[in-house]
């Protein structure tokens, strides 16, 4: 703070033309892969889903992403349909200090939605989302509407950028973080480091969490 003018700094990279081109090439590369493999999920998972949990088989949710545009994204369901209005009493079985919701067994969940969320499927809907631009593939997590209505300044840094399907956090440990103010400062640490090298490692470095199970609730 300067006399009395309040000065943010931040070390937002500007990207070149090229990087954001590559970066948008490799994101519809690896969307068309995915909603491939989406569809093929869609086949096995929606008898399953349908018959633990009557309902639609995809859940969608308004989320904040960059520069603080709404959007929708679309998942697999895992929980059961009066999940929403159950989140009020559980709010008190919270395990992340600060503004995300998370639990242990987290009875909203129906059991096939367990295995469904374990093995990350439920995110794969997004590639849709990567595909007509509104996500990319490397990112940060986009905040619920609500998540972000509680946000200090210094966490709007995270909407800089597109949000995307993983990150830095959930290559670093992703369920085991249960600090939000950690989420917010791999997240910036991204922004700040970015390149195309480094979406290229989080990539891999996904496949092997996912394929490796670590860490997944």
């Amino acid at each position: 703070s300067m006399g009395t003018c309040s000065v943010l700094t931040t070390s937002i990279k500007t990207a070149t033309i090229y990087q954001m081109f590559m970066k948008r090439l490799m994101d519809i590369a690896g969307s068309i892969v995915g909603i491939v493999a989406t569809a093929i999920l869609f086949l096995i998972l929606a008898p399953v889903i349908y018959i633990q949990s009557p309902g639609p088989v995809f859940f969608s949710q308004m989320r904040v992403g960059k520069n603080g545009r709404r959007l929708r994204i679309y998942k697999f369901r895992t929980m059961y349909m009066d999940a929403e209005e159950r989140k009020k009493e559980l709010m008190s079985q919270n395990k992340m200090n600060g503004l995300m919701f998370k639990m242990d067994d987290d009875p909203r969940i129906f059991p096939a939605g367990k295995i469904i969320r374990k093995l990350s499927l439920d995110e794969f809907p997004q590639f849709w989302n990567v595909l007509k631009g509104d996500m990319s593939l490397v990112g940060t997590r986009p905040p619920t509407v609500d998540e972000f209505e509680q946000y200090d300044p210094h966490h709007k840094v995270r909407l800089a950028v597109k949000p995307g399907l993983t990150g830095m956090w959930q290559v670093n440990g992703r369920s085991d973080i249960t600090d939000f103010e950690e989420v917010v400062k791999l997240d910036n640490q991204y922004i700040a480091e970015w390149n195309l090298r480094l979406d290229l490692k989080i990539i891999l470095r996904t496949v092997g969490v996912v394929l490796g199970r670590q860490g997944s609730v």
